[in-house]
């Protein structure tokens, strides 16, 4: 549907303040703040366990359970933002996760510990995951997106960063159930202020994007939101995508990306790094270090995403991956040597560096608006990566004594990715969006 270009107020790309940037700022303390819920789990586990005598199997359990949600959620949440909006949908997701943490205050058997922070606390989470930050950088900014995007990024980092000392500290001094009623606590405020000022979209305070041209074939058509079910709308996106090489060149690198990052480094760094001497102490205050250098190099990558073909972009943070894999035996010692410095500044760079490419290319193969579900799905993909490659990596360590060939097999992993990166076209097909606004009848 077409709207007059009169019923927008002003000239929003001349203007010196855009809402764009308060709806930024929204957006990137609901993430920062999903970020503290899901590290927080990680905290409690010991203290819960030890006050219930519950094994580690059924903590990490549900914690799992978590995991996978917070990955499978993301195409649904994607869906459900289109047809309910995106305020309503991340309002009611924060207040889920809050409420659920603070009814673990409560918990007495472990199905409680599985529903509230496996179930709830996953779903929730998993709403306000890296498609979130996709959706509103692709509505509310035609310039700086990848910028945008780069910085949505990294609040996974910033959130383990900011919260996590503070809710172990509070665990350690106050108890489990402080630390979880701080978590709900921050839900529920968080949840007011997304509330009372994000928006859906700029049509909705008579705006365009930041720096979209009034007179561009963007800025005069608009889209009626979608009436059909979520679920379907879900599944029918990921059923016309997966016509497309470039879907799975996608999914295939994300994977990669989930396998090499949060399923070997950040589950089994600390551990090999232990078997070759070093204090487990030392080998998690490297792995803060990689969570401070992630917030750089995601930032970075969004603003060269701007500026330089994704596809060459995610070449290059997959290559060196894999190259740094291929040196990481030879770093690891008792002690920080010059060497592990260099893997650590690097992979931190390099963490979530591929999201801004990956979310352009998204944007880029399978249109405006169908792009967040697109990238929910792919990014689903990732975290069945992190899952299958912890699990091999953990294989690997007890037949063979050592991670040499589990640093070995992603490497060779990431290097499939480059060439898998190559693959995707530069532009897609000219009716690229002609599915994605398809409605029935």
């Amino acid at each position: 549907m077409t709207e007059d270009l009169d019923s927008y107020v002003g000239d929003p790309p001349r203007t010196r303040w855009h809402r764009a940037w308060l709806i930024a700022a929204v957006t990137l303390g609901a993430l920062v703040a999903a970020a503290a819920f899901r590290s927080s789990t990680g905290v409690l586990l010991e203290p819960v366990e030890a006050e219930f005598g519950w094994s580690r199997a059924t903590t990490s359990g549900a914690v799992s359970l978590n995991l996978v949600l917070y990955g499978l959620t993301a195409p649904f949440a994607a869906a459900v933002m289109e047809r309910w909006g995106v305020r309503r949908t991340v309002t009611a997701s924060l207040v889920v996760v809050g409420v659920a943490s603070g009814l673990t205050t409560l918990m007495t058997a472990p199905w409680q510990l599985w529903l509230l922070w496996g179930l709830l606390i996953g779903i929730g989470t998993g709403a306000m995951a890296l498609v979130l930050g996709a959706i509103i950088a692709n509505r509310w900014f035609h310039r700086h997106r990848g910028l945008v995007t780069g910085i949505f990024s990294a609040a996974n980092a910033t959130g383990q960063l900011v919260f996590l000392p503070v809710i172990a500290r509070t665990a350690e001094n106050s108890g489990w159930r402080a630390a979880a009623l701080i978590v709900a606590v921050l839900a529920l405020v968080v949840a007011v202020l997304v509330g009372v000022f994000l928006r859906d979209r700029p049509q909705d305070h008579g705006l365009l994007p930041y720096g979209l041209d009034p007179g561009s074939t963007e800025a005069t058509t608009t889209r009626a939101p979608s009436t059909e079910s979520p679920a379907v709308v879900a599944i029918r996106v990921l059923r016309q995508a997966s016509r497309s090489w470039t879907f799975w060149a996608l999914v295939l690198t994300f994977w990669v990306c989930g396998w090499s990052t949060n399923g070997i480094i950040q589950t089994h760094f600390i551990p090999a790094a232990h078997d070759h001497g070093m204090p487990a102490t030392t080998a998690a205050g490297l792995l803060a270090v990689v969570g401070i250098f992630d917030i750089a190099g995601t930032v970075g990558s969004g603003w060269l995403t701007d500026k330089v073909d994704p596809r060459y972009l995610l070449v290059g943070y997959y290559g060196g991956r894999g190259l740094s894999l291929l040196a990481l035996d030879a770093v690891l010692a008792p002690g920080v040597e010059p060497g592990m410095w260099v893997f650590i500044v690097f992979y931190g760079l390099d963490w979530v560096a591929t999201v801004p490419p990956t979310v352009a290319l998204c944007r880029t193969h399978f249109g405006l608006e169908r792009s967040g579900v697109v990238f929910g799905w792919v990014f689903a993909s990732h975290m069945v990566g992190a899952g299958v490659g912890a699990s091999v990596a953990g294989w690997v360590r007890t037949s063979q004594g050592d991670y040499h060939w589990a640093w070995l097999f992603a490497a060779v992993l990431c290097f499939a990715a480059v060439a898998l990166a190559l693959s995707i076209p530069r532009r897609a097909p000219a009716d690229v969006d002609e599915p994605a606004v398809s409605r029935p009848a």
